[in-house]
């Protein structure tokens, strides 16, 4: 009987059912846009620990460095070895010319002030032969200097080259120990190689600035972060701005005060699988697609961007070990099943 009358109830006062409504649907979640829900804010939510993190974070910096460094010392090589052949070829035609002076020397001798003398029939001839002398003398010396100074450049050019093969050495055993580095500590949470996300057909991103030596520049927590009320580095908000140019539109949540990571940093952003934001469970289906890739396309503009790393499904993506199996705990955002990390340099 109750019942009924509760029916009644409602059914005489409109208002009280739509409020019924509002407050059971509202409390499911499911009240007009999705609530979104973060991956986390706490260490343990991005299913790493503190530890884990700061090697992570060292090796894959050191690497884009010691990339960056390689590429630069390389790009020098090959412009003193290009210095080195004009310099070469500089040094031959001197050579031919203080070769030309030398035999001349040797066949009739310097001509000195004793055979002006003698060979002068009056005070205006002498004058003349001593001028002619003074232009043979500076003409020969000129030539002389030239081939010493043309020796010196070449030996100057080859010493530069050996300086920038001994730079490469340095750094390509920066990377391989930076490499070591990062797979000793994926290698304690289970981080095998495994198959990743690459595709050919990612869209090209448009390069970040660098430095003028190729290293890129040091950036702070100093534009406002359009996903959230915080602030991200110049860098991290045109590797967003990318992403969505190339339609990954899908919400996202860069900076975080709270935790540790890059989040706070202003360097790391997190982006939804599912169309409508972070759900608490692993994507599939077309969110697993879209996930797949995105961070597909973070790989390929790895360089271009500035990117430190990406997790995704289980796996991790960093420049010097490829993609490596990951496991974060359990949870879809521990194991980033239902988003995509992404790390700035």
């Amino acid at each position: 009987m109750e019942g009924t009358t509760l029916v009644r109830g409602t059914a005489a006062v409109p208002g009280l059912r739509l409020i019924l409504v509002v407050v059971l649907t509202a409390a499911l979640g499911v009240v007009g846009t999705p609530a979104f829900a973060e991956p986390g804010s706490s260490p343990g939510d991005e299913g790493d620990s503190k530890k884990l993190r700061v090697v992570l974070e060292a090796a894959a910096k050191g690497h884009v460095e010691a990339q960056a460094k390689l590429d630069a010392s390389a790009k020098r090589q090959r412009q003193l070895a290009a210095d080195l052949g004009q310099v070469e070829q500089r040094l031959s035609l001197v050579t031919v010319s203080a070769g030309a002076v030398a035999s001349r020397s040797y066949q009739v001798g310097r001509l000195g002030p004793v055979d002006v003398m003698m060979g002068s029939a009056n005070p205006d001839e002498f004058l003349e032969r001593a001028r002619q002398l003074e232009m043979l003398a500076q003409r020969d010396n000129e030539q002389l200097r030239e081939l010493a100074q043309a020796r010196a450049d070449v030996a100057a050019a080859k010493a530069a080259i050996d300086n920038e093969v001994r730079e490469q050495q340095r750094q390509v055993a920066v990377l391989a120990q930076k490499k070591r580095d990062a797979e000793r500590a994926l290698a304690e949470v289970g981080g095998q190689t495994s198959g990743g996300f690459v595709s050919a057909s990612s869209r090209a991103a448009k390069p970040a600035p660098r430095n003028s030596d190729g290293s890129w520049p040091s950036e702070s927590c100093s534009v406002d972060d359009p996903t959230t009320s915080g602030c991200i580095t110049p860098r991290t908000l045109h590797a967003y701005q990318q992403a969505r140019g190339a339609g990954f539109t899908r919400h996202t949540s860069c900076f975080r005060s709270g935790g540790g990571g890059e989040h706070p940093k202003g360097r790391a952003c997190d982006f939804s699988a599912a169309a409508g934001g972070f759900e608490n469970r692993s994507a599939t289906g077309g969110d697993k697609s879209y996930g797949d890739r995105l961070a597909a396309f973070y790989v390929k503009n790895a360089s271009r961007l500035g990117v430190l790393y990406v997790i995704w499904y289980r796996q991790i993506w960093m420049p010097g070990t490829g993609w490596r199996a990951y496991s974060g705990g359990g949870s879809p955002a521990a194991d980033h099943t239902n988003h995509v990390h992404l790390s700035m340099i």
